[in-house]
């Protein structure tokens, strides 16, 4: 068996340290050819010393300075390459099979079309490629003949729940009815309502059931990050947006359900781990060992673990309402909630504004700017995203001012 040749994009997160471990089981399948991360250098050179890849590459250039002087130290021969282009080119490699796309964000855009555009097996876990540019990123899979499969574990349940004819993502498949997501609730879920207005980025980090990063933690908690998935599963699965449902399930152990017309219903269950949709996509069509205990169901009725399921409160999470929308609305909408949600998230770890503020600061945007239009290239996709964030700041300058007061 010839070993699959894999490029890591974002390599030093929690979804690339998931993604390391199922490799690391399986060294007669695969080999790490190219690790790329933003700017951790420190943490990306350990990884170096650890899986010798061929490449390496960080977004920023002063770190990928420091990481390639501290390589040649360890006496190590892989080539690191710097920049946007150096991430492109990592991502884009003839001799690479499959690229595993986990650069969180909207810089994690321009890596994932470069793969798609060169017939890579993608598999995507930046779901910001799809909210940023989806009719962009889907046709150039298509004309760049690649294959897409979905890592995160919502997309990747509703992808094993298909029907085996319709497991090439991109058009409606046969017999749905619809697609329904499922979504931890976060830490606030029970939170009193007022509450939520002193909650500090600590408490939003702390997620009761996955291991994150800081900033899908707190969009998790806004659950936008939700919302943000169900304009992937629109791109993904070619479903309109009112085939598209989210309930709660607190627990995280049925991460997906698929309807169909004759009445059926079907889910994945697993235990809330990002090894097992990372290693099935990386193995598909094929089964492998991903490290993760099955679960056991009469252990469940042991531990008086009960499956519960709940509509989300509107009142409690209106970033999610206000991903619904900007997908209805169509045009740059989406992108546009994106950036500002972008720019929100981090002026609240920062401290500048509030948990609260989050979704007001991504509203006022949504309501402000102009989103009617559809973005017909990549580079406009670019600058509706740059004229975003610039009012994103501006709002968020206004509510730190307000909180200042």
């Amino acid at each position: 068996m010839s070993r699959k040749r894999v490029t890591l994009l974002g390599a030093t997160g929690s979804i690339g340290a998931s993604t390391l471990d199922v490799i690391a089981r399986h060294p007669e399948r695969f080999e790490v050819t190219a690790l790329a991360a933003h700017k951790n250098g420190e943490a990306l050179r350990e990884l170096c010393r650890r899986y010798r890849p061929r490449y390496a590459a960080l977004l920023n250039e002063t770190a990928a300075q420091v990481l390639r002087q501290g390589l040649r130290e360890d006496g190590l021969q892989t080539d690191v390459l710097s920049g946007a282009e150096g991430v492109q080119t990592v991502a884009a490699l003839p001799e690479v099979d499959t690229v595993l796309a986990a650069i969180t964000g909207a810089a994690g855009l321009l890596p994932t079309l470069a793969a798609v555009r060169a017939g890579k097996r993608v598999l995507l876990a930046n779901k910001e490629s799809l909210v940023m540019g989806g009719a962009l990123f889907m046709e150039a899979v298509r004309s760049g003949g690649a294959t897409l499969l979905p890592i995160d574990s919502e997309h990747n349940a509703i992808f094993q729940c298909l029907p085996g004819t319709a497991q090439h993502c991109g058009t409606r498949p046969p017999g749905v009815r619809k697609i329904i997501l499922t979504a931890s609730g976060g830490p606030f879920r029970e939170m009193p309502l007022e509450a939520l207005r002193e909650v500090t980025p600590e408490q939003a980090c702390a997620h009761p059931v996955w291991k994150m990063g800081r900033k899908i933690s707190v969009d998790s908690a806004t659950m936008m990050n939700k919302g943000l998935e169900v304009i992937e599963a629109h791109w993904l699965f070619g479903m309109p947006v009112a085939a598209i449902e989210v309930v709660i399930h607190p627990q995280s152990i049925v991460h997906s359900f698929v309807e169909y017309l004759d009445g059926s219903t079907l889910a994945q269950l697993g235990s809330p781990d990002m090894r097992t949709p990372i290693a099935q996509a990386l193995a598909f069509p094929e089964r492998i060992d991903a490290g993760v205990t099955a679960l056991d169901f009469t252990a469940l009725q042991t531990k008086a673990l009960t499956l519960t399921f709940a509509a989300p409160e509107r009142g409690r999470f209106p970033c999610l309402a206000l991903a619904y929308q900007a997908l209805s609305a169509g045009g740059n909408a989406a992108l546009t909630l994106n950036a500002a949600n972008e720019i929100a998230v981090e002026a609240f770890l920062n401290r500048r504004i509030g948990f609260l503020d989050i979704a007001s600061v991504c509203d006022a945007v949504l309501s402000e700017a102009q989103t009617t239009t559809t973005p017909a290239t990549v580079e406009d996709a670019i600058a509706f995203d740059a004229a975003a964030r610039r009012l994103a700041e501006r709002h968020v300058a206004a509510h730190a001012l307000r909180k200042g007061a």
